[in-house]
């Protein structure tokens, strides 16, 4: 919402069951410039604590919401606009503002697109689709996450794509039998997945072991792969930290998983209770341990990966984008060193593994320019 020179700053939806937002610490004060990208103040969910950042450039006028407060998404939280812009513009745009605002409805069939799932040769495979652009994207988690990693991600990647985010097998809403646990079986399954959907040449994006399947999938099915964006991703050397994946795999209370979940993030204070919680309640479905276990054992051996796809980026024509934060505890971002000089590497200062998520508009930015030259 606008009014000339007037911008709003209003709760965000991260997810499409979020419905409200607990207002945490201010970031910037009233009276500060503001630019683009920049994190405002930050915001707890029942998924994860985050920063908001503006979408826009100008002077944080006025704090509208109060830290504590817990808003439903869509409401009011700041006026940024031009220092010239009279205190009296300000006191009317945020009273119209207020009057005609409205709550988004809860009811289930009002929260937008809901996930589905297609049988594959290995099991279920759940997938969630936003947008309806001509070009189709792919989206693939790492290890013990699910398609709400991509919570930050999904909707701006969607303005003028067919974005599909998936479970990867033993994952989220996917079946919990992953056969042999390899990334052979995991890839294969997501590429019979996208072939029932109909899915044809698309832009993949793989977070960590998403980021191995993305390449797999380059390798096995080259057709089906249109460019590559690596985020943190596995499969490009051979170090990992083996006592995360044993730690997050093996925990069974929310006291042992938390210091291994915090290792995903460069502040660990972004890590709820919830967001354990629900790790947890994850952890406990049957077969979810047994799968876990067979992935990671497939996957590392002495400590270290046992495969690399390194290979697959020697490829001049398939354009690929590695990006990764440069406090990564999980995977480390030199393994960007020594990719073929085609490859764009872009490194962000200050961030983790889930980098996707704590500078998402940043990492938006940066795919989106990519595919644009795709």
């Amino acid at each position: 919402m606008t009014n000339g020179s007037i911008q709003a700053l209003t709760m965000p939806k991260w997810g499409l069951a979020m419905k409200e937002g607990k207002v945490g610490e201010w970031l910037t004060e009233e009276g500060f410039e503001i630019t683009t990208g920049e994190e405002v103040l930050e915001v707890e969910t029942d998924k994860i604590t985050s920063a908001v950042e503006t979408p826009h450039n100008g002077i944080l006028c006025r704090k509208v919401a109060s830290s504590g407060e817990v808003l439903p998404v869509g409401s009011l939280l700041a006026v940024i606009a031009e220092s010239s812009v009279p205190q009296e513009m300000i006191d009317h745009f945020i009273e119209n503002f207020q009057q005609n605002f409205v709550a988004e409805e809860t009811l289930e069939e009002d929260l937008g697109p809901q996930p589905q799932s297609v049988e594959t040769d290995s099991g279920r495979i759940q997938y969630l689709k936003q947008g309806e652009g001509e070009a189709s994207v792919i989206l693939l988690h790492g290890f013990g996450g699910d398609l709400n990693n991509w919570l930050f991600n999904h909707p701006a990647l969607s303005e003028n794509h067919s974005v599909y985010a998936f479970d990867l097998l033993g994952h989220g809403g996917s079946s919990k039998e992953v056969g042999d646990g390899s990334i052979f079986t995991l890839t294969n399954s997501i590429l019979q997945a996208v072939s029932r959907i109909g899915i044809e040449n698309s832009n993949w994006v793989g977070h960590s072991l998403g980021g191995a399947i993305a390449m797999n999938a380059a390798k096995i099915s080259p057709e089906t792969v249109k460019s590559l964006t690596l985020i943190a991703s596995a499969g490009l050397g051979a170090e990992i930290n083996s006592a995360y994946l044993k730690g997050f795999s093996e925990s069974q209370s929310r006291r042992e998983l938390k210091p291994h979940v915090e290792l995903l993030f460069n502040d660990p204070s972004l890590v709820t209770r919830q967001l354990l919680e629900d790790l947890l309640k994850f952890k406990r479905i049957d077969g979810v341990q047994e799968s876990l276990l067979k992935i990671r054992n497939g996957f590392i051996q002495d400590d270290l990966q046992v495969s690399q796809w390194r290979d697959v980026l020697e490829n001049e024509s398939l354009k690929t984008l590695a990006i990764w934060g440069n406090n990564d505890q999980i995977l480390p971002s030199d393994h960007t060193n020594g990719l073929p000089a085609h490859v764009q590497v872009q490194i962000l200062e200050g961030y983790g593994h889930m980098v996707q998520m704590e500078a998402a508009m940043e990492v938006n930015r940066l795919i989106l320019q990519f595919w644009e030259n795709c």
